[in-house]
């Protein structure tokens, strides 16, 4: 379960947590801070089930069978409360609902353990009111916070608790997940081009507009391999209405990237240079710079399918 995860993905933060817990060291506050899908949670899990657990010793994992472990699964256990946002924030209602609680004993044992999940969208008041708590503790209590964006935690909140970094997951780790959920090997292989995440990749796969605009983008990328003015009808007639979004506008020519560096990589296991194909690369890098430099889409992709096709004519071909 969460060990086997970890293990896994995260093994340095793994065998510092279970350092800590073997020599009893562990603090009053954590801040785990990494992208999604890196096993924040998994971690918050698997250490609230190790203090827990009935069976497991020295720096031995939790059971996963004992009353307390399933409980904790199951989010039934008294005395490990998750905080979730509340709608978009996670309000000063619901801390000062936590304080209350943690002023009373815990229901089963001396310490109480509350995680707090996506930390970084505490409003102010939720925010200060959570730094008193920290700097003023009541009774035995451990808690983990969790953050995809360090950088909004107050950094009072931050000096309070030992922060622990999780990485993002290797290409070659996040490509073999999503191949065991079914996505073919290219789609695995793009996924993991656009993002660490796995949790964010599977949410990539399963949108509409991903995989409407990845087929456009593999038909454009034909017309200009093939140096077919077909490129700027594309352009007009499909891409604009497919990327409205300056986002959007984006993606296309990080597909457009990806797809590029695969034919690249065809053509070297092939033994072929692929000298026209750096270019291309080169050339949608500098797209992609001028459209978040806010310049018209259309235009960029006009001016993209001009270089491919016809040639870029401040640099000309070199006579032999």
């Amino acid at each position: 379960m969460e060990a086997r995860f970890l293990q896994e993905n995260q093994p340095q933060v793994y065998a510092q947590l279970k350092k800590s817990i073997k020599h009893g060291r562990i603090a009053h506050a954590y801040l785990f801070e990494g992208d999604k899908g890196t096993g924040k949670h998994e971690a918050s899990i698997w250490l609230a089930k190790r203090l827990f657990c009935t069976n497991a010793q020295g720096d031995e994992d939790p059971c996963n069978t004992c009353s307390n472990c399933q409980r904790i699964t199951q989010g039934e256990h008294p005395d490990v409360l998750l905080i979730e946002p509340d709608g978009q924030t996670i309000k000063v209602d619901q801390i000062r609902q936590l304080q209350e609680e943690f002023t009373k004993s815990g229901f089963e044992g001396r310490r109480k353990i509350f995680i707090l999940s996506q930390a970084e969208k505490m409003n102010t008041s939720a925010a200060n009111s959570l730094l008193k708590f920290l700097e003023e503790p009541v009774g035995n209590f451990l808690a983990i916070l969790e953050t995809e964006s360090v950088g909004r935690i107050l950094p009072t909140i931050q000096s309070r608790c030992q922060m622990i970094h999780f990485s993002p997951l290797s290409k070659e780790i996040l490509q073999k997940k999503l191949q065991d959920e079914g996505l073919s090997k290219e789609t695995s292989r793009l996924l993991s081009y656009l993002t660490n995440s796995y949790h964010k990749a599977v949410e990539i796969s399963q949108n509409e507009w991903f995989n409407e605009t990845k087929d456009a983008v593999v038909r454009w990328l034909d017309y200009l391999l093939k140096k077919d003015p077909q490129a700027f009808i594309f352009v007009q007639k499909r891409l604009l209405s497919q990327a409205k979004e300056k986002s959007q506008q984006i993606e296309v020519f990080s597909l457009l990237l990806f797809y590029l560096q695969e034919e690249r990589d065809r053509l070297l296991m092939q033994g072929s240079w692929g000298k026209e194909i750096n270019r291309a690369i080169e050339s949608a890098l500098q797209a992609q710079k001028k459209l978040q430099a806010n310049v018209a889409f259309q235009g960029v992709a006009e001016q993209f399918c001009v270089k491919i096709i016809y040639g870029d004519p401040r640099q000309p071909e070199k006579r032999v």
